[in-house]
């Protein structure tokens, strides 16, 4: 899973709040009513737009080096992150089944001990992907 960082340039407004727009990911533009809110609704922008292109196959453009952003006024760079795997299990947890096929003395002994299959499962992917 991809951990990427990208600059994002924040435009203070003059009615208050921040736009914030992506010099690498044309269209990727959000804005916020304080400086928190700005930066949160950019996580997501990023990743919305980041999943995106990776769901419709498309190249992930390279970061641009934030010094050489330039800005105006009291325009300014920070970076914002996108831990893809942070992004997906905070926005496609729904439960989807599966069917598996176990030895039918295990799925007895199983069923003796009282196993939460779905939890066993869940268990042995995360312990085989190393996100435990």
């Amino acid at each position: 899973m991809e951990k990427l960082l990208y600059p994002a340039v924040f435009h203070p407004e003059e009615v208050g709040g921040y736009s914030v727009t992506f010099p690498d990911l044309l269209g990727c533009v959000t804005e916020g009513d304080t400086m928190q809110e700005a930066i949160e609704m950019a996580e997501d922008a990023l990743g919305i737009y980041l999943y995106t292109l990776k769901e419709n196959k498309e190249e992930v453009p390279a970061a641009s080096n934030p010094a050489d952003i330039k800005t105006e006024g009291r325009d300014f760079v920070s970076l914002i992150s996108y831990d893809e795997l942070e992004y997906l299990k905070r926005t496609d947890s729904h439960a989807i089944k599966k069917t598996l096929t176990i030895p039918a003395w295990m799925d007895t002994l199983a069923k003796e001990n009282n196993l939460n299959f779905s939890q066993v499962l869940q268990n042995a992917i995360r312990k085989e992907l190393n996100l435990a």
